[in-house]
């Protein structure tokens, strides 16, 4: 059985706690590999570790370190399809959704290349009599990033460029569920050019995530994944006076109006609501059409789209649509509540729950579903199923759509489809959720723009990537500076202002 270890000051370093946990191969539910588990004491070192290397590194000119990462750019255009491969092959999800997801970290990467620039201070000239003042933004020191299973490669790029490129020594504690790209990653950064250490990976569980909270090197901690841990890692480590960005759940909701093209609404759901088996944090997981017409007509369109969709391993080509989810115990839980939707009344018109694909029984293959007449007491409403489960709420008024989406705890993205644009600019205007869509159905920012979600999505004063990225991982220090044109004899006892 293979066993996949960590990585340490430069090189695989075999974990001594005797604890693993189990790496599955979702399509087919075998273990194909056991994962080394990391002990608080093994944490501390390779924190300790980092903590030397980081010096060296900080000191290192912004276009050094930059230089670094735009050879990093080319070793993951280089190993692309490697990296694809093995995300899919651990995660589930199909061979192009996983270059996608390397692609998407990789335009942060891109991004981070403009480190000299973004790195700059501010500096004011004369700000009194022989007195100039400037700022200047320095590393914290050694940050974490705590990733999760849904984009392997997506979200450490997006910790771990910024981190790296401001000056920062990154611990970086990947899923277990889907552990090899993390990595694979270090190891390209290492040819790249990073000093030994200055990027730790260090695989492991919740005592692992502990020990990096209460760790006091470590100065600063971003998370992606539930609700409920984002908000648990977002406390212990504001309480142990660490930065802290973390990033929870979702229930994206997206509007269609009555003047909306509804083959174009309708596309835009299928692949946003059941690309990469749902497990998206900027899934459409709720559809509100505005009116019965347009809730009946959109209902008719998505039908045939759904029952035409092909699920199966990534092995089976590119003309997949989705994959399996990542564990058992996911597709349990996607079950059940699609279950307990039949039992509290929503109408399911597309019912996946026999699905069965030949020679793969024991996979972790969810079918899609549908359902119509969802209402916001409802436990699919209510909860993030992470999973090829899209429901439809009625809306009788835009004003109805509209409070639907900003009466629910998360707020990460949403969408509107319309061909009307003040109705467009009056949603963009009002809605209180992060990251909002206009006729776009999962929008995603681009790399130069900051990623993150309101309410009960986001944990934290700043975002991912983006400007927001380097202020989270720099501090600034102002520094007031007078060079007297002569000796002054005598001291000043009272504040004097500046003229």
């Amino acid at each position: 059985m293979k066993e996949i270890h960590h990585w340490i000051d430069g090189k695989e370093t075999k974990g001594g706690s005797g604890r693993f946990s189990d790496v599955f191969n979702p399509a087919t539910g075998e273990v194909q590999a056991r994962l080394s588990l990391a002990t608080k004491a093994e944490l501390d070192d390779a924190v300790a570790s980092a903590a030397k290397a980081q010096v060296a590194w900080g000191a290192t000119n912004p276009q050094r370190r930059a230089r670094v990462m735009m050879k990093f750019v080319d070793l993951i255009n280089r190993d692309m399809d490697k990296l694809a491969e093995a995300l899919s092959a651990e995660h589930g999800k199909t061979f192009p959704d996983a270059k996608g997801d390397v692609q998407r970290g990789l335009e942060v990467i891109e991004f981070c290349i403009g480190a000299p620039h973004l790195l700059k201070g501010e500096f004011t000239d004369s700000a009194g009599p022989g007195i100039d003042m400037y700022s200047m933004r320095q590393p914290l020191g050694v940050v974490a990033g705590i990733t999760p299973f849904n984009f392997p490669a997506m979200i450490p790029l997006w910790k771990m460029g910024p981190a790296l490129v401001c000056g920062n020594a990154m611990i970086l504690k990947p899923s277990e569920r889907d552990p090899s790209v993390p990595l694979m990653l270090a190891k390209l950064l290492q040819e790249a050019g990073l000093p030994d250490g200055v990027l730790q990976v260090v695989n492991g569980d919740k005592e692992t995530v502990d020990a990096i909270l209460d760790n006091e090197t470590i100065q600063a901690v971003g998370f992606v994944g539930s609700t409920p841990i984002a908000q648990y890692i977002y406390e212990r480590a504001s309480a142990n006076g660490k930065r802290a960005q973390c990033f929870g759940g979702a229930k994206n909701h997206m509007i269609i109006m009555p003047d909306a093209d509804l083959d174009q609404a309708a596309d835009a759901l299928i692949g946003a609501g059941y690309g990469a088996a749902g497990e998206r944090c900027m899934a459409i997981s709720v559809a509100v059409p505005v009116g019965e017409k347009t809730a009946d007509a959109l209902i008719e369109k998505l039908v045939p789209r759904i029952e035409k969709l092909k699920v199966g391993p990534w092995t089976a080509g590119d003309d997949v649509d989705y994959g399996p989810v990542v564990t058992k115990a996911a597709k349990e839980n996607i079950l059940r509540l699609v279950q307990s939707g039949v039992d509290q009344g929503a109408e399911l018109v597309v019912d996946g729950r026999d699905f069965n694909l030949q020679g793969y029984e024991d996979g972790f293959f969810v079918g899609p579903h549908l359902f119509d007449r969802v209402t916001p007491d409802m436990d699919i409403y209510t909860q993030e199923i992470f999973g090829p489960v899209l429901s439809t709420v009625r809306a009788g008024s835009y004003e109805e759509a509209i409070k639907l989406a900003m009466d629910h705890e998360y707020g990460n993205g949403t969408a509107i489809y319309t061909r009307d644009g003040d109705t467009a600019r009056d949603f963009a205007s009002r809605i209180n959720i992060g990251m909002v869509g206009i006729n776009v159905p999962i929008p995603v920012p681009l790399a130069y723009h900051t990623f993150g979600g309101w309410k009960k999505s986001g944990f934290g004063d700043l975002n991912q990537h983006g400007p927001d990225a380097f202020r989270f991982y720099t501090r600034t220090k102002t520094v007031t500076a007078r060079w007297p044109s002569g000796i002054k004899e005598g001291g000043e006892f009272n504040f004097k202002a500046m003229d």
